[in-house]
């Protein structure tokens, strides 16, 4: 009976943990992506009062409007059929869909966005996106995806492919994806040798998001093009100085929830156009050095961490001219450094007193 509780216990943990699935809202996308707008250069599209807006044939039970055929929370076990060439649009969130077959999305070659989240999808066919060619928008995000779609269209500027199943990244997964944006692969059971040499090869992307997995140590292999690197809640356990070789235009980087103890002297000098750190809750035992030679740094967060001093020269450089922008936001609560014992000057680079957070233990 004790431990049928204790499995019952364990059970309810990972539920709380497990991020609830948050339906997309179609309209907002239509409107932030102006959707509506993405075909007006048809050769095709002479007549302005066509009805060209309006689909004729809708697919049984789903609703069609403006090109967007919308087939979300009907318990749909597979992709319906006959969804109409001209789509630009395809809703098929919340579902139970559990394969993508071949021609599933055949002739759809003006279908810009598709969003198939929280469906059961577990095997998608390698030939299932070859017609969309401008597509841009692709949702795969709560299902029970093992790997990385092949033939992904090159066009794509977000993939959003987070709670699934994935815990190997094949070579050369992303191929050619030179127009990436976003690439969301967070919450899988990812692990460093999960991710073979070579898997973003000839990809480019500005944002990437790799929270809530098995990394040990950061990916050293991400494409050059980054300026976003999000590692949250990993079992990263220290910062060494080749991590950021690649990444020269990192501009914010997240690190928060994770083991760190250490940050290697250097590590930092390879992002120096670097805005934003995030290296909260995790074992620092000190400030990370080199937080003063980023010129245009301006947020830093190292709450609870273990740090139990703060040097003068931690945050600001010696000659004041080298700092180009002031720190808006510094964070140092939940540690156990006497605040009171800082030295005024430290924080001389700090744009103002709302722009600092201390306070974490009082004198006795």
């Amino acid at each position: 009976m004790r431990r049928f509780l204790l499995f019952l216990l364990l059970c309810l943990l990972a539920l709380c943990h497990a991020r609830p699935y948050k339906p997309i809202n179609v309209l907002d996308i239509m409107r932030d992506h102006d959707i509506m707008m993405q075909d007006t250069d048809d050769d095709d599209d002479e007549d302005e009062n066509d009805d060209d807006n309006f689909i004729p044939d809708c697919p049984v039970a789903c609703h069609c409007l403006l090109r967007v055929v919308q087939c979300s929370d009907f318990g749909w076990l597979s992709v319906p059929e006959q969804i109409p060439s001209e789509t630009l649009m395809i809703d098929l969130q919340n579902n139970d869909i559990t394969e993508i077959k071949e021609d599933d999305f055949k002739g759809m070659n003006k279908l810009y966005a598709l969003f198939l989240v929280n469906n059961k999808i577990s095997k998608i066919h390698p030939k299932a996106f070859r017609d969309l060619e401008r597509l841009k928008l692709l949702y795969l995000s709560y299902n029970h995806i093992t790997q990385i779609p092949a033939n992904l269209p090159k066009n794509i500027l977000e993939l959003r492919i987070h709670d699934n199943m994935i815990s190997k990244v094949q070579k050369e997964a992303f191929k050619g994806l030179k127009s990436l944006h976003v690439l969301e692969m967070s919450a899988n059971p990812l692990t460093n040798n999960g991710i073979e040499l070579g898997a973003f090869d000839d990809m480019e992307a500005l944002y990437i998001r790799i929270a809530e997995a098995r990394l040990t140590a950061i990916p050293k292999d991400l494409p050059s093009t980054i300026t976003e690197l999000h590692l949250d809640y990993n079992k990263i356990a220290k910062v060494e100085i080749e991590d950021f070789f690649r990444y020269k235009k990192l501009k914010r980087l997240g690190l928060g929830f994770n083991q760190i103890k250490s940050v290697e002297n250097g590590s930092l000098a390879s992002i120096p156009n670097v805005r934003e750190i995030h290296l909260d809750n995790n074992k620092l035992k000190k400030v990370p050095p080199g937080l003063n030679s980023l010129k245009y740094l301006q947020v830093v967060y190292l709450h609870a961490n273990s740090i139990s001093s703060v040097g003068v020269n931690d945050f600001c450089p010696v000659r004041s001219s080298l700092k180009k922008t002031p720190f808006t936001g510094i964070s140092l609560f939940s540690n156990p450094v006497k605040y009171w014992t800082i030295q005024p000057a430290t924080f001389r680079c700090v744009s103002g007193h709302r722009g600092l957070q201390l306070g974490n233990n009082r004198r006795k």
